[in-house]
């Protein structure tokens, strides 16, 4: 089934502002040096293709996809501390996005991704995946529980380091509204040392990349909680995963 329906009212999409969004070739993030296109940038109209797309439904989800906490255990709950997560899904237009795919994914409480090919020597914790979806709601809000995600190094330059991160994919209504990014954490000083974050040419950018601590939506005694509203199109669109991509 497909969305016939683009979310912009004259019937295409916003472009994305360039210069919101950071360059493509950013010398001192390693692996943009290669991947980076070498001609100029062709700007192209919205086509049907891109104006629509699948419409997934909630029977898509079992009943733990959203709490990472408990979609893994195996001999009881992982370690770390425990966080709610929680936001808005906005159009160009900052009308609600509802029935928006939201997947997460990101590391343990020690920076180590379940993943084979991880290189790190911080352990695995056997009671935690790293993933999980959901769909927003008719306001476009989501939210998920899980485990802060500890920082780690990567083979970019001699000790660099990943800021505490949780990695974002989003898919609206239309293929021309997907989007995947990174959510980092109010207050990190390690924020502002990463080659990655450093390639973003404004601040104002970067930080909306920054969730907030939101005292409101804590639990007592048990999970802080952090606001991440995400934007899929228009000039203050959200970034894309710190590269240049899409319309």
């Amino acid at each position: 089934m497909r969305n016939e329906n683009s979310s912009h009212q004259g019937g295409s999409f916003y472009q994305r502002d360039r210069s919101w969004h950071p360059p493509a070739f950013t010398p001192d993030y390693k692996t943009s040096v290669l991947r980076s296109p070498k001609n100029a940038l062709l700007s192209l109209g919205n086509t049907l293709s891109e104006m629509t797309g699948p419409v997934f439904g909630h029977n898509m989800l079992g009943p733990l996809d959203n709490d990472l906490i408990l979609n893994y255990v195996q001999t009881g709950e992982p370690i770390g501390p425990r966080i709610i997560v929680h936001g808005q899904v906005l159009d160009e237009d900052a009308r609600p996005v509802r029935g928006a795919l939201v997947e997460f994914w990101q590391a343990n409480a020690g920076g180590r991704y379940r993943h084979k090919k991880e290189s790190y020597l911080a352990a695995i914790d056997p009671n935690f995946g790293g993933c999980g979806r959901t769909i927003t709601d008719d306001e476009g809000r989501y939210w998920f529980r899980t485990i802060k995600p500890g920082p780690y190094p990567w083979p970019n330059g001699v000790n660099d380091w990943r800021p505490a991160h949780i990695h974002f994919s989003v898919f609206g209504h239309a293929f021309a509204q997907r989007l995947i990014t990174q959510m980092y954490f109010e207050g990190d000083p390690m924020i502002w040392q990463c080659p990655i974050v450093m390639g973003i040419p404004s601040r104002e950018a970067v930080e909306q990349l920054v969730a907030g601590l939101d005292r409101e939506a804590t639990l007592p005694m048990d999970t802080m909680a952090y606001k991440f509203d995400i934007v899929l199109r228009g000039r203050r669109s959200t970034l894309f995963e710190n590269r240049m991509e899409g319309n």
